[in-house]
């Protein structure tokens, strides 16, 4: 298996941040097999969404709704709501995994891998990737 950690600095936003140009860079030419995305964070998680058209911004939307900014939460600590990030790894996953043919990754046309971070209380992220060959 080869693995590494990179890091991706999200600042005091909240969002959406593509990642799958690092995910591409790191399983070039390495053949066919399955790539890991893990990001090690309890308010973080990975999914495979298409970016640009606004479906980032409607996922974090649909993630408000779900999951609101208040204090109704028995996890209470940074800012207002931050339970709510605690809650966030149920809903999206912190670990995805891609097919990776001929040393590219096996995504749809749209399809693009991100970080999903509504915690603006944590202003750095590490994610690992990790190659597993077929």
């Amino acid at each position: 298996m080869k693995t590494t950690v990179i890091s991706v600095h999200t600042g005091s936003s909240r969002g959406v941040t593509d990642i799958t140009a690092e995910a591409a860079t790191f399983v070039a030419g390495l053949g066919d097999g399955l790539l890991n995305v893990f990001v090690p964070h309890a308010t973080a998680g990975v999914a495979i969404l298409e970016t640009g058209a606004g479906s980032d911004q409607d996922l974090m939307d649909i993630l408000d709704d779900l999951l609101p900014r208040v204090d109704q939460y028995r996890h209470r600590h940074g800012s207002p709501g931050h339970g709510a990030d605690h809650v966030l790894p149920g809903i999206v996953a912190p670990s995805t995994v891609i097919p990776v043919l001929g040393g590219k990754l096996a995504l749809g046309t749209w399809q693009s891998v991100v970080l999903v971070d509504p915690n603006a209380d944590n202003a750095d992220r590490r994610i690992r990737f990790s190659f597993v060959a077929g």
